[in-house]
């Protein structure tokens, strides 16, 4: 079996003969100079371009509601973002949230109507209970 002078090579390389490893390994990871600006150009991917009047589109799309839920927010069609926010807008103007625990809504009249005639719910369930209430 032949072995492979490596003494000559080891030696070199402690020594610091290899031409490699000279300055060309410290100029590789050195930082630019102070001086030096970062431009910032302005392409077409990110200039945003206006909206060009598309339709809303689905839950920000208004829905024509049913009787009920027209008695609570006041218009024949609401989107079911607006329509939860002026649900939550009823429940805190009149304190109908469980004092011992803010997740849980106490229904009166206008709210058992919504929400399947329930007495009591939880504020995850506002969502689905709603559901029907949207007409397509």
């Amino acid at each position: 079996m032949a072995t492979i002078p490596t003494a000559g090579l080891f030696s070199n390389f402690l020594a610091g003969e290899t031409a490699s490893f000279s300055l060309r390994s410290h100029t590789m990871f050195a930082r630019p100079p102070s001086t030096s600006r970062l431009v910032r150009i302005a392409t077409f991917a990110t200039v945003s371009q206006p909206p060009t009047g598309k339709q809303p589109r689905g839950i920000m799309r208004p829905r024509r509601v049913s009787p009920e839920m027209q008695a609570l927010v006041g218009v024949p069609e609401i989107s079911r973002t607006q329509a939860l926010k002026q649900i939550w807008a009823y429940i805190k103007e009149n304190n109908l949230q469980d004092p011992q625990n803010k997740k849980i809504i106490i229904c009166d009249e206008k709210l058992k109507k919504i929400f399947a005639g329930k007495d009591q719910i939880g504020f995850l369930e506002v969502a689905g209970l709603i559901s029907p209430h949207f007409l397509k």
